[in-house]
């Protein structure tokens, strides 16, 4: 093999490496598509009805979407389209989603700016919730509560929702079963599950 050949070879080997190093470089995500995000935000109009505008919700049991990971809320849709989540309005609208049209929804959900509207809890009880957070809660859900892929985001959340959740694991009363978050729950008093969704919603 020539020297310019193997010069050449060289900094194909580079150029791959330095390809490979950018895609895999942690915290970098691409920017979402601004076509995309037009589609997503004229789908979920109808969303807004329960969820509010952007994805932020103003009723205490429902849940915040805006800035939640993507990859999770796309998880939470694939498991209404298949059963594994039951509520027949939910599965229904996302069912008439077609594959694009939830990415899309998705997208323009993970890209908007979560405004919580939940009055602020007292100090005392946001202070216990943070302890309880701290000892439990943040080996999942992250020390700021913004969780990863397949674990929702809680900073921020509406307190009734992660109560209402949070009591549903506890009590074994919901349809969705995750053995984690039983065992996590199984032992939290009422006071305790009231005190940690204080504590994530005055998270931002």
């Amino acid at each position: 093999m020539s020297r310019w050949d193997t010069r050449a070879l060289r900094r194909c080997a580079l150029g791959l490496f330095a390809c490979l190093a950018a895609a895999s470089a942690p915290g970098q995500t691409p920017a979402p598509d601004a076509k995309a995000l037009e589609r997503g935000a004229r789908l979920i109009g109808f969303c807004a009805n329960c969820h509010g505008a952007n994805g932020n919700s103003t009723a205490p049991e429902i849940p915040n979407l805006a800035g939640q990971n993507p990859a999770y809320l796309d998880e939470q849709m694939r498991r209404f389209i298949d059963g594994r989540r039951k509520d027949p309005f939910m599965s229904g609208l996302i069912k008439a989603m077609s594959p694009a049209e939830r990415a899309d929804a998705v997208a323009y959900l993970a890209a908007q700016t979560m405004q919580p509207s939940a009055p602020p809890a007292p100090a005392a009880q946001v202070a216990e919730g943070r302890a309880y957070y701290g000892k439990v809660c943040f080996r999942c859900h992250g020390e700021q509560a913004r969780g990863d892929a397949t674990v929702p985001r809680l900073a921020g959340q509406q307190p009734g929702y992660v109560v209402k959740s949070l009591k549903r694991y506890r009590d074994g009363t919901g349809e969705r079963l995750e053995p984690v978050m039983a065992a996590n729950t199984k032992m939290m008093s009422d006071a305790q599950i009231q005190a940690v969704a204080a504590y994530v919603a005055s998270l931002r």
